[in-house]
């Protein structure tokens, strides 16, 4: 069996057992859709959310030194939207019908859930263009204010191009 035929079979059965889920997308850790089944606009954009969450999950986790990240959830007053690793360069989000009261039985199902499907995904490929996940102990990137460089610098960083004549 494929990666996707598994991926889908795993999505489904846990649509069939937790009726509480509205959605679920499965997405490379750099925001790009591997898999959903909700409206393809929507899955295209809760992917990428689904990874700038988790990007920021991981670095509060790794900046508090409380453990690896296991899951974000947002909370909304008609539901919440739980996002949980899966494998080395994938995320599971589901979309929840219910409120945070039902959600401690769904973390277990779910993290299996991703756990098997990230297996997959790791060890036979399945088109996923991600990226692994970056070390949380890597330095954050540093950008310099144009007021702290010399004024050649400064001169040589403006952009030269002109609008050609009309």
């Amino acid at each position: 069996m494929d990666a996707d035929t598994v991926v889908g079979t795993e999505l489904r059965g846990l649509r069939r057992r937790r009726p509480e889920v509205a959605g679920a997308v499965l997405a490379g850790t750099d925001g790009l859709l591997i898999s959903s089944d909700l409206p393809s606009t929507d899955a295209t954009h809760l992917a990428a959310l689904a990874a700038a969450s988790f990007g920021l999950g991981n670095r509060v986790a790794d900046t508090v030194r409380r453990g690896e990240f296991r899951e974000s959830v947002v909370c909304t007053t008609a539901g919440c939207v739980v996002t949980y690793p899966a494998g080395r360069t994938a995320l599971l989000t589901l979309v929840t019908a219910s409120g945070p009261e039902s959600l401690e039985e769904l973390h277990q199902e779910a993290r299996a859930v991703a756990r098997r499907a990230g297996s997959v995904l790791d060890t036979r490929g399945g088109g996923v263009g991600a990226t692994a996940v970056p070390d949380a102990h890597a330095p954050l990137a540093v950008r310099t204010p144009m007021a702290t460089l010399p004024t050649q610098l400064r001169r040589s960083a403006r952009p030269t191009w002109r609008r050609p004549p009309i």
